[in-house]
């Protein structure tokens, strides 16, 4: 399956505990859309958060996110992992 790093511009404010929460529902909400939240990075100096996802597509990854939270991804790459 295609693997995914999005990554979310939100600001001030952006802590490790709200983003936790975020992930956390993210889990809750994945399977039926065939996606695998795997990890998950944050800046909260900068307000960004990196997730890194297993999905069929970005629009699948993205669609978790709106449905979970609505913290939709600034921008998502298809990455492939080395070693």
């Amino acid at each position: 399956m295609p693997l995914f790093m999005d990554v979310h511009s939100l600001g001030d404010g952006v802590t490790m505990d709200a983003v936790a929460q975020a992930h956390r529902a993210d889990l809750a909400t994945q399977d039926p859309h065939g996606v695998n939240y795997l990890r998950y990075w944050v800046d909260e100096h900068r307000g960004q958060i990196f997730c890194l996802v297993e999905a069929p597509d970005a629009e699948a990854a993205n669609t978790v996110h709106r449905d979970a939270h609505g913290l939709v991804a600034d921008a998502i790459y298809e990455v492939q992992e080395g070693v």
